[in-house]
């Protein structure tokens, strides 16, 4: 008697243990891939940026700052697009993870509803044969 209640609890246990790994390892694989997102933004800023301070520390006089003034004005303009272009990548990225996730998680629980079916409608069998 045992037996017969343990095995269907150990496989459905089973069952949602792997649905939980397969659901983290999409979450890290969402999480690494924003995080490289992220990185290669902040590198490309920080690479504008240290060109742009470069030049401005050279400049020496006023018709200097002219100049390099729409370079500067420049750089904001290009920063900014780029933060926007990067959430809407890292926006795609969550959004592809969660319904990946939720894909994994509504297959695990329709699986689970199709195996207790079987195991209520073969209880009905066994209970109506006595």
């Amino acid at each position: 008697m045992f037996e017969q209640i343990n095995t269907p609890s150990l496989a459905l246990g089973k069952g949602y243990v792997d649905a939980f790994v397969k659901a983290q390892g999409l979450a890290l694989a969402g999480l690494e891939r924003i995080t490289e997102l992220n990185l290669k933004a902040f590198e490309d800023h920080v690479k504008a940026s240290v060109d742009f301070w470069s030049e401005a520390a050279e400049v020496r006089d006023f018709e200097g700052v002219k100049a390099i003034w729409p370079k500067g004005v420049q750089l904001a303009k290009e920063n900014a697009e780029k933060l926007y272009a990067n959430g809407q990548e890292v926006a795609g990225v969550s959004a592809k993870t969660t319904e990946a996730i939720g894909s994994l998680a509504k297959g695990s629980f329709e699986s689970t509803n199709e195996t207790i079916t079987k195991q209520v409608n073969a209880a009905k069998k066994a209970a109506g044969a006595r």
